[in-house]
């Protein structure tokens, strides 16, 4: 089968998982096309997300949820390469061009980086949140690696100097058989020997209480550790699409009325009825930890 073939049969088992049809494995191969088109940390704190609702619109140049558009209020995000190699760990470099065809390399930190990367293939499988280096000619760099054929979404959460926080979205090609994951509801992950339950409803166009309560062996966590500046970070992706949404929690670390567990709220607003999944980096004992969730709208914990 030729490459275009195999495209064109990944491009039907992608609709399929969009509708729920998870089961059938298919092979993929190198995406033809080329890279985009354009059309020094520290540890400070923004509150340029709002700090406790995800914003669909993120910056509110729109009504669009982010992360669907490679380009987007005057910026566009160009990858150097679309193309990965599973299982290999490679440097990914990108940059973020401006209105004038520029790479952007001023940015503000927000939640003490610059950049905020997440990578996932597009049945929301091998989740990553990483943080790529800026260059001085406005190139990011961060090694990548990702386990399996597929193809994968990349999203760059960011805010330039003087401009709004923005999230672009490109697609990355990993080729071999790709055999896609399903999904069914979940309100309880495990992950590392933690168990972490989702208490609360998604309601599209309101904000929803979401609150996380992570246990280890049974026991409550209460020493959860700052990352990032917050207990928690969480990311909900809409199944389908993959529209983007970045949520951080109700309080942080050293506000006075914020505990390090073993609870962690967040106020969630989802643009519309979906099923979206949910992902949770959380630290305890210096090593940050995934868990994954599956909910759907209007429908309650199963606590």
């Amino acid at each position: 089968m030729n490459t275009a073939a195999k495209l064109s049969a990944y491009g039907v088992v992608l609709a399929l998982v969009a509708g729920g049809g998870w089961a059938t494995g298919t092979a993929v191969g190198p995406h033809p096309g080329a890279a985009g088109v354009p059309g020094g940390e520290d540890t400070g704190h923004s509150d340029t997300h709002g700090g406790t609702v995800a914003e669909a619109a993120h910056g509110k140049q729109d009504h669009e949820p982010a992360g669907l558009a490679s380009t987007r209020g005057g910026y566009t995000l160009t990858p150097t390469s679309t193309m990965l190699t599973p299982g290999t760990t490679a440097p990914f470099t990108f940059r973020i061009l401006g209105a004038d065809g520029a790479p952007v390399t001023a940015y503000d930190v927000e939640h003490e980086k610059r950049m905020h990367l997440i990578v996932v293939r597009r049945d929301t499988a091998g989740f990553q949140h990483v943080h790529p280096e800026l260059g001085a000619d406005g190139t990011w760099t961060v090694p990548l690696t990702v386990g399996d054929a597929g193809v994968y979404r990349v999203f760059a959460d960011f805010k330039p100097s003087g401009g709004e926080a923005t999230t672009l979205g490109a697609d990355l090609f990993a080729g071999g058989d790709f055999r896609p994951a399903g999904y069914r509801p979940s309100h309880v992950a495990e992950v590392d020997g933690y168990q972490v339950h989702l208490d609360g409803e998604l309601a599209p166009g309101t904000s929803s209480k979401v609150t996380l309560t992570v246990t280890k062996n049974g026991r409550e966590v209460t020493d959860l550790q700052p990352y990032l500046g917050a207990y928690g970070h969480l990311v909900a992706l809409r199944g389908g699409d993959l529209a983007y949404l970045h949520v951080h929690p109700d309080g942080e670390p050293g506000d006075g009325r914020t505990a390090a567990g073993p609870t962690v709220t967040f106020f969630a607003e989802v643009p519309t009825a979906s099923t979206y999944r949910l992902f949770l980096d959380f630290q305890h004992e210096g090593k940050v930890r995934t868990a994954e969730f599956t909910v759907a709208t209007g429908e309650g914990s199963h606590r």
